[in-house]
């Protein structure tokens, strides 16, 4: 027994050795996940408790799951969980398949140089920050001198300030956020369709098949792969808004706009910022993250039954 114990332990050490390289690749992101997400789990124990600064995470009263009642019925987290699925509902869905139909029409431009210099184009958006969006924005939507509304006035026209108006905003949010990653999720859907053997594009052309055809008989079946992987990584992070983009559009202290644009990062930032409300602040980030991971959780299973070659895990 002791001898299978130490020829494994051996074997373990030999792999180690023989992997050195990639793992010392790999030692930044492994360092950047113990130090950002092992390490502050302890924390999650504000979610339980009615913390004190004088006492202390560990030394504040134990109040059980009041904080996580408290939010429930109060219906603030059924509201923002409610936007904040839907945001990332039209961000995957929206997204996914104007990436594909991005990666396809790239695929099927045959002059090299104009294919080069659009995705170079299309991919510039994804380096833009979210801070300088917000200003473009508010340089284009603002009533005094913005311009769709100086626009519509010279037009004749009249508007309602759009920063007053809750009802837009889930379009200009989701248009902004398609503008800004599309060019970028393109790239992967179109190095997935590079990856196709070129002898089934010339088998095809031999049989005949137009341009319609090898879309839908030889690249999509192969895209399908990758969307499944793709989707399933997006689901995990379904209750995890763009933070960055809600808040510079649309802020957090402008009342009127967030019955449509308060998400839960919002309200987090909100709450630790504005109210100093820990307690609140962290029963929301662990509902958060438990239920992102049931999610995850629920839809390789899904998967797995359907095609297992597509699971994760």
């Amino acid at each position: 027994m002791k001898q299978k114990v130490q020829h494994g332990k051996n074997r373990l050490a030999k792999k180690l050795w023989d992997n050195r390289i990639l793992i010392l690749m790999c030692t930044p992101a492994i360092l950047f996940f113990i130090v950002f997400a092992y390490i502050p789990m302890p924390g999650v124990y504000i979610a339980f408790t009615n913390f004190r600064y004088n006492l202390g995470i560990f030394g504040s009263p134990f109040v059980g799951f009041d904080n996580f009642r408290f939010l429930f019925l109060s219906g603030q987290l059924w509201a923002l969980t409610r936007n904040t699925i839907l945001y990332n509902l039209a961000f995957i869905l929206l997204g996914n398949f104007l990436q594909i139909f991005v990666a396809i029409l790239l695929n099927e431009i045959g002059i090299r140089t104009f294919k080069k210099v659009t995705q170079t184009i299309m991919f510039l958006p994804f380096f833009i920050s979210p801070v300088l969006i917000g200003f473009l924005a508010f340089g284009i939507l603002n009533s005094d001198y913005g311009f769709i509304p100086n626009l519509i006035q010279s037009m004749g026209g009249t508007h309602e300030s759009f920063y007053r108006n809750p009802a837009i905003w889930p379009f200009i949010i989701v248009l902004v956020h398609l503008w800004q990653s599309t060019g970028y999720g393109s790239i992967i859907y179109f190095a997935a369709i590079m990856a196709i053997d070129p002898g089934i594009y010339e088998a095809a052309a031999i049989d005949g098949a137009s341009a319609f055809q090898r879309i839908r008989y030889i690249i999509l079946p192969h895209l399908r792969r990758t969307v499944v992987i793709l989707i399933l990584f997006s689901l995990g992070g379904i209750l995890r808004g763009n933070f960055g983009l809600f808040y510079n559009l649309v802020g957090t202290a402008n009342p009127i706009l967030q019955p449509t644009t308060d998400i839960i990062e919002t309200f987090v930032f909100r709450s630790l910022m504005n109210q100093f409300n820990f307690t609140s602040a962290a029963a929301v980030g662990l509902y958060q993250s438990v239920f992102g991971f049931i999610i995850v959780i629920t839809a390789n299973a899904i998967i797995k039954r359907i095609e297992k070659d597509y699971a994760l895990f």
